[in-house]
């Protein structure tokens, strides 16, 4: 190796860019064979590590976003639903309601996709190097309530501040008492026009104080700030998943 090879390799270490390292001469001896231009050969190689990087990104958010397992929105099976707005949905892919910080909501009975959605909503953001986070409702409840009692829930709570998209799974699906609403209101109100937050619920809004241990000043206070700016897909029909079994 020349000396100037062993310089640039070393500085390629030094900026981290080793696909052009590794690509630079092989490229460089097609640029003379198709006689590109120099301006064309710089392109396709900074292209190549552009691609390579951004492929690591998008790994990493969808890692990072724990999501249960992978869904995509041309997964979703749109004839199961009795009702289901399916140009709102599709909208909502734009992803342009991160633009306004704003929420979206999937409501309606189990077994109707609505995690589905979100999933695939949240992995569509990651596509485009957003940063989302998934978490059962009462999971991060149970969560930040172990750190409370570490007196370290100022830090845990950020976890669910940060991310731009915060998915909240299965809200209502099971009664929170009073510490546990106080946990969850910080996160939503907290998040409110800071970032958005992608929800399911099984739960009618009218209902919603029956999540909160009957507490309708706290279920009031919670939707207050989830619906100011928030979209809201009402998925109507029977379960997917007792789709197979007989009539009794």
């Amino acid at each position: 190796m020349s000396a100037l090879s062993t310089l640039l390799h070393h500085q390629l270490d030094s900026l981290k860019l080793p696909l052009i390292k590794d690509e630079y001469n092989e490229l460089a001896q097609r640029a003379a064979q198709q006689s590109w231009s120099h301006v064309e050969y710089l392109g396709r190689l900074i292209d190549a590590q552009y691609q390579q990087r951004l492929q690591r990104t998008i790994q990493h958010r969808v890692k990072s976003a724990r999501f249960p397992v992978l869904k995509t929105l041309e997964q979703f099976q749109w004839d199961w639903p009795k009702k289901i707005n399916r140009l709102q949905v599709q909208d909502l892919f734009r992803l342009e309601f991160l633009n306004q910080k704003a929420n979206a909501i999937f409501l309606g009975n189990v077994g109707l996709g609505k995690s589905h959605l979100a999933v695939a909503l949240g992995y569509a953001a990651c596509l485009e190097c957003h940063s989302v986070l998934f978490t059962n409702a009462i999971d991060a409840i149970n969560h930040l309530s172990a750190a409370q009692k570490k007196s370290a829930l100022k830090t845990e709570l950020k976890r669910y501040l940060r991310p731009e998209i915060l998915i909240l799974d299965e809200v209502g699906y099971l009664p929170i008492d009073q510490h546990g609403a106080d946990l969850l209101f910080q996160i939503i109100s907290q998040r409110y026009e800071r970032g958005s937050i992608v929800l399911t619920t099984n739960k009618p809004f009218k209902q919603w104080a029956s999540i909160f241990n009957n507490d309708s000043t706290v279920a009031s206070a919670v939707l207050d700030r989830l619906l100011h700016h928030a979209e809201t897909v009402v998925i109507e029909g029977p379960s997917f998943r007792m789709k197979d079994q007989a009539p009794a």
